[in-house]
C-alpha cells in the first residue's frame, strides 16, 4: 500500500490534471471560434437580407485576431464572395475594392 500511494499523488493525479486542463482551454476555445462563426453568418445574412443558409470558407485571422478575413457563399449563389469581418466591433465589409478590406484582406497583410 505504501508503494501505490507515491505513485498515485506524483503520476497519476498531476497527468489527470494536466489533461483536464487541456481539455478546458482547447474546448473553449473550440467554442469560442464555432460562436464567430455563428455571428459572421448572422452579419452575413442581415447584411444580404437573406434566410438562406451561408457556408464560409478560408477563414483567416487578421489583426492578431481582432478581424477575419474569408469567403462565403449563400444557397442560392454559384460562387464564393469575400468578405472582412471586425471582431471588435462587429462590422462586416463586404466591398473588396474598399480601403479597409485591402488594408487587412490584401496580399501585403497576409504576408
Amino acid at each position: 500500500m505504501t508503494l501505490s500511494r507515491p505513485f498515485l499523488l506524483m503520476i497519476i493525479v498531476p497527468v489527470i490534471g494536466i489533461i483536464a486542463l487541456a481539455a478546458l482551454i482547447f474546448g473553449g476555445q473550440a467554442i469560442s471560434d464555432d460562436s464567430v462563426d455563428g455571428e459572421i453568418q448572422q452579419a452575413l445574412a442581415a447584411s444580404l437580407d437573406t434566410s438562406s443558409a451561408i457556408e464560409l470558407q478560408h477563414l483567416q485571422e487578421v489583426q492578431y485576431g481582432y478581424g477575419i478575413c474569408g469567403a462565403f457563399k449563400t444557397a442560392d449563389s454559384d460562387g464564393f464572395s469575400s468578405f472582412f469581418y471586425d471582431t471588435a466591433r462587429g462590422r462586416l465589409t463586404l466591398d473588396v475594392s474598399s480601403s479597409e478590406y485591402r488594408s487587412h484582406c490584401g496580399l501585403s497583410a497576409i504576408c
